[in-house]
């Protein structure tokens, strides 16, 4: 089984009325509900959980963090933020939704702003795959088309992606790296571009079909942490070993 936990702010569902007619348990629990399958695991947690959701002992038992946030960027502690940048480091797959581009952990991540542009304007998207052989585009045609989205667009000041998967057309011109594969130490991360609050987007098939695939994709194949070992070279007369430390 594949261990889930996907973090929502879960703010503006209690703040907003058109989000709560939307997602009226919560963008995290529409997310959980068509993640549930045979090899697939759910748990969610909240910002206003007890320590956000987070801590070392539940990334530890997580193979998959998936997080989203808008309203609240500056509410995460920074020492939750780190926890999920180690656990990362460390093997844990991480996936990165929409607005959660500019949310602590993935800023720490990438190490940049990790800025763009935008408007709301409820402009029509057309997310084109650029790699139709990856798993993570799996079952996708050529584009998924978005009814209506927020509006985002380049510059974003992300580092270069290992794999760039989506991009994103709008009705108002701008394109957007919409699906972006990084490795960080040894997790893999996949930022996806779509899922604004006020619009129905998680309810969208082929949208559910690439976060399932990319919780998949992302799931750790090796985790360790990283650390730093005193080691003799490999002309030791006793080969490759670890040194002890006194």
């Amino acid at each position: 089984m594949i261990r889930v936990l996907v973090w929502n702010e879960f703010h503006h569902e209690k703040t907003k009325e058109e989000v709560k007619a939307i997602y009226p348990n919560g963008i995290h629990n529409a997310i959980a509900d068509f993640l549930r399958c045979d090899d697939i695991e759910v748990k969610t947690a909240t910002l206003d959980d007890e320590n956000c959701g987070i801590s070392k002992e539940i990334l530890d038992e997580t193979d998959v963090l998936i997080w989203w946030g808008h309203m609240a960027h500056n509410k995460v502690p920074d020492e939750v933020a780190s926890l999920v940048r180690d656990a990362v480091h460390s093997g844990m797959g991480a996936i990165f939704l929409h607005s959660a581009h500019h949310s602590k952990p993935f800023k720490k991540l990438m190490g940049t702003p990790c800025s763009l542009t935008w408007r709301e304007s409820g402009d029509s998207e057309l997310v084109w795959v650029t790699d139709p052989s990856h798993p993570i585009t799996q079952g996708i045609d050529y584009a998924i088309s978005l009814p209506h989205e927020e509006t985002y667009g380049e510059p974003f000041s992300i580092p270069n992606p290992d794999k760039v998967l989506f991009i994103g057309s709008y009705s108002g011109g701008e394109a957007f790296r919409s699906g972006c594969l990084f490795q960080r130490g040894n997790g893999q991360i996949f930022y996806f571009q779509p899922g604004h609050e006020t619009f129905p987007t998680y309810y969208i098939p082929e949208v559910q079909t690439v976060i399932r695939n990319a919780v998949r994709f992302v799931a750790p194949r090796y985790r360790a942490e990283i650390k730093c070992p005193h080691v003799h070279h490999f002309g030791h007369p006793e080969g490759y070993v670890r040194v002890k430390k006194a």
